[in-house]
């Protein structure tokens, strides 16, 4: 007897096999796709850890969500709705996985996989390897700024491992990214921005409190205090009205205070050296 409607996430294939549904009932209502023949109630929320949990039902024993997407479950829910759902398999394990789904084959010890919310998911410090050796290196430290702040992770586990990861694939990128890693980061795309810069060999302070005459004025993303030079992200929320005014507010106190500011919205993320570009102007203005 089929039911209703079903809920949750599922395999249409087995749905229909198991007497839930007719293939016609799966075609017709609105049960959304998260990947190739995997299904979920439209009423969940359509997120990234969505589309992690459709893979894990078609996932081959002895693989895992990992990188990108594991990080979700460990303090950075980074990774857009429809971006490629990462996966780890062993080299045993031949699978190339949906549309939608990116596979990287590595070794899987004991303790990288465990189980959260019914999914297999690589472990805190396992995702932070995959993550430097894997992702662009923005995106990479972005992700492990929110995992120590998150406190799923510590800088100091951080710097033993890639202290031990000797002839291990990807080491040369993990010690790359390690020392870049600042929990005082709040936002990703403020991490990405100060990554840029740091390599560039400038120094931004993330989350830097300005002060005037003792009072607080206001805390920026990422500042150059000697400079009185700040570098603000601006996401989508600040082009609230409500927000711009608020914006607006704080800028003019910034700027009474003496501190000049630079804006940066999405659009700027595309060209980080334009960014870091405009910041060495900037500095440069000040020296002369």
């Amino acid at each position: 007897m089929h039911r209703s409607h079903l809920t949750g996430v599922f395999v249409g294939s087995q749905a229909i096999a198991d007497g839930f549904i007719t293939p016609r009932q799966l075609r017709e209502r609105s049960y959304r796709r998260l990947v190739q023949g995997v299904y979920a109630d439209p009423a969940l929320e359509f997120d990234h850890r969505l589309r992690c949990t459709g893979v894990a039902l078609v996932l081959p024993p002895g693989t895992a969500i990992g990188g990108h997407s594991a990080a979700a479950w460990h303090g950075a829910p980074f990774a857009a709705p429809h971006d490629p759902v990462t996966v780890v398999r062993p080299p045993d394990v031949e699978w190339k996985g949906p549309r939608g789904v990116r596979v990287h084959r590595t070794t899987l010890a004991a303790g990288d996989v465990e189980q959260r919310d019914g999914v297999p998911v690589t472990s805190s410090l396992r995702t932070a390897w995959d993550l430097a050796s894997i992702e662009p290196r923005g995106t990479a430290v972005a992700a492990l700024d929110a995992m120590v702040r998150a406190g799923s992770l510590t800088r100091e586990a951080l710097t033993s491992m890639a202290g031990l990861g000797s002839g291990r694939w990807g080491v040369t990128r993990v010690r790359e990214a390690v020392p870049l890693v600042d929990p005082r980061a709040e936002s990703a795309p403020g991490s990405r921005v100060r990554v840029a810069l740091v390599s560039d060999g400038l120094a931004p302070v993330p989350q830097y409190e300005v002060r005037s005459a003792g009072s607080f004025v206001a805390r920026v993303d990422l500042a150059f205090p000697e400079a009185r030079l700040a570098v603000e992200y601006d996401g989508a929320h600040h082009f609230v009205e409500n927000q711009i005014r608020a914006d607006d507010a704080r800028l003019r106190r910034l700027e009474a205070a003496g501190w000049r500011v630079i804006r940066l919205s999405a659009t700027d993320l595309r060209d980080l050296d334009a960014v870091v570009a405009r910041v060495r102007a900037a500095l440069a203005g000040m020296s002369r």
